[in-house]
């Protein structure tokens, strides 16, 4: 995929760590620009105190053939989306591919019933999964459907089809409602950029080996097979890199209006496409847990690599 996107200017909502990191920098390995964006910098961490960085996440998109820049926003913030997009339009006088990946993972409460869950937390969630997205598409989109061919992906967890058949029960209501959301947006976005030549689609990874979850195994990118303590569900597991190559194939394929206000996975595209992760596998996460793991069905998720 190398130069595909030469020339190509995107935003990535959400760069920090994780899918978005993954994301910006196979952006950049297809050649573009990417503007990637978050609350942690080298200066000042955000609430996830976490040590990832926009910084960090720039060099990388340079570093792997395009041109990364970060820039720190609060997408909960419309001046200061206003300002980045007036920014963009400033220096690139375009805007080619939005990716909303604004999700507050660290706000997550596992298996508990909305009245034992934290409100505060749980309408902060609301606002950075649903609010946030719906503010950086009203400044973004003005200049993105300036130009036909422009793509919006919505950043979720499962697809339509997992989220009618199963209650997100793992992450309780606030979970669900933004996971579900997403399918949403991007239906209303491809409806309204259509006319403009443009399209929209929500896109999930399988589970995902971001930092934090190979943090919480034990383990690192290299060895996260060894993990002790993984569920064995975990030998499905993608890295950020695969969903970022999904990315980079629908943003380069020239007839990917055929996918407006569609849902769509990392695993299912990888066939369409033939793309691979970083190993050479093609894992389809979601197909094993509607097949296998889910309804408590015998199947090895190595078969589904």
């Amino acid at each position: 995929m190398t130069g595909q996107l030469h020339g190509k200017v995107a935003l990535v909502a959400g760069a920090t760590r994780g899918a978005g990191r993954g994301i910006a920098v196979e952006l950049g390995a297809a050649g573009a620009t990417v503007y990637g964006t978050g609350r942690s910098t080298r200066a000042q961490r955000s609430d996830y105190d976490r040590p990832e960085t926009i910084e960090d996440t720039a060099e990388l998109v340079t570093r792997a053939g395009g041109q990364g820049i970060a820039v720190r926003v609060d997408h909960t913030d419309p001046e200061q989306v206003r300002e980045l997009v007036q920014r963009i339009e400033a220096e690139q006088g375009r805007l080619d591919i939005l990716v909303n990946d604004l999700g507050g993972e660290h706000l997550m409460h596992w298996h508990k019933p909305i009245w034992e869950q934290d409100l505060a937390k749980g309408l902060q969630r609301l606002r950075i999964g649903i609010e946030a997205h719906l503010i950086t598409s009203h400044f973004a989109l003005a200049l993105l459907s300036e130009r036909p061919g422009g793509l919006v992906v919505e950043l979720t967890d499962g697809t339509a089809e997992v989220h009618e058949q199963y209650y997100r029960s793992e992450g309780g209501a606030f979970f669900d409602i933004v996971k579900v959301a997403a399918h949403r947006l991007a239906r209303a976005q491809g409806e309204e950029l259509k006319p403009f030549g443009g399209t929209a689609v929500s896109l999930t990874p399988g589970w995902l080996r971001s930092e934090m979850m190979l943090e919480h195994f034990g383990v690192t990118e290299q060895n996260w097979r060894e993990s002790t303590t993984a569920p064995p569900g975990f030998a499905i597991a993608e890295s950020p890199h695969f969903v970022g190559r999904a990315v980079v194939a629908l943003a380069a394929d020239p007839e990917v209006a055929r996918w407006n206000t569609d849902s769509l996975s990392s695993g299912y595209l990888a066939k369409v496409y033939d793309f691979t992760d970083t190993d050479g596998s093609q894992p389809d996460a979601w197909r094993y847990v509607l097949e296998v793991e889910w309804p408590g069905n015998p199947g090895n998720p190595n078969d589904y690599r």
